[in-house]
C-alpha cells in the first residue's frame, strides 16, 4: 500500500518526466495543444504535491520508527525549503501566459526541482530499504 510520500513522489517524478518530454518537442507554446493542456495538469498536480511533503515525510519515517530523531528532522528541514523553492519555480512557470518548451528546458535545469527530487529519491530509498530489511526479519523468525 502506497504512502502518502511516496504518492506524492510518484507525482511530482510523473511531472518530471512529462516536461522532459515536452522540453524535447520543441514548441513555441502551450497555447491550444493537448500537450499544453498535459504540462499545466501536470505542473499544478506537482506544486500540489510538493505541499506537506515534509509533513508527510516525518509521518512515514515515524511510522517505521527511525532514528535518531535528530539527524531525520535536520533532513526535514532541508526538505521543506527544498520543496517551498521548487513550488516557487514550478509557479512562476505556472503564472506565464505561453509557456514554450526552452522555459520548460530551464524550468528542469533548475537546482531548486533537482535538489527537490534528489530529497525524495533519498526519502524513498531509505524508507524502502527499512522496509525490506523489515520484510527479511520478519521472514526469518
Amino acid at each position: 500500500m502506497a504512502t502518502e510520500i511516496e504518492r506524492q513522489c510518484e507525482t511530482i517524478e510523473a511531472c518530471y518526466e512529462f516536461t522532459l518530454s515536452y522540453a524535447a518537442r520543441g514548441l513555441a507554446s502551450d497555447e491550444g495543444s493537448d500537450a499544453g493542456r498535459q504540462l499545466r495538469e501536470h505542473l499544478t498536480r506537482a506544486a500540489a504535491a510538493m505541499r506537506g511533503l515534509e509533513q508527510s515525510c516525518a509521518e512515514a519515517m515515524e511510522q517505521e520508527g527511525l532514528a535518531p530523531a535528530e539527524q531525520y528532522e535536520a533532513f526535514f528541514a532541508v526538505l521543506k525549503r527544498d520543496a517551498e523553492s521548487a513550488i516557487a519555480v514550478v509557479e512562476l512557470v505556472l503564472a506565464q501566459p505561453t509557456i514554450g518548451s526552452q522555459l520548460i528546458d530551464n524550468l528542469n535545469a533548475s537546482i531548486h526541482l533537482r535538489a527537490l527530487l534528489a530529497d525524495l529519491f533519498l526519502a524513498t530509498e531509505i524508507l524502502d530499504v527499512r522496509r525490506t530489511k523489515a520484510a527479511a526479519m520478519d521472514g526469518a523468525r
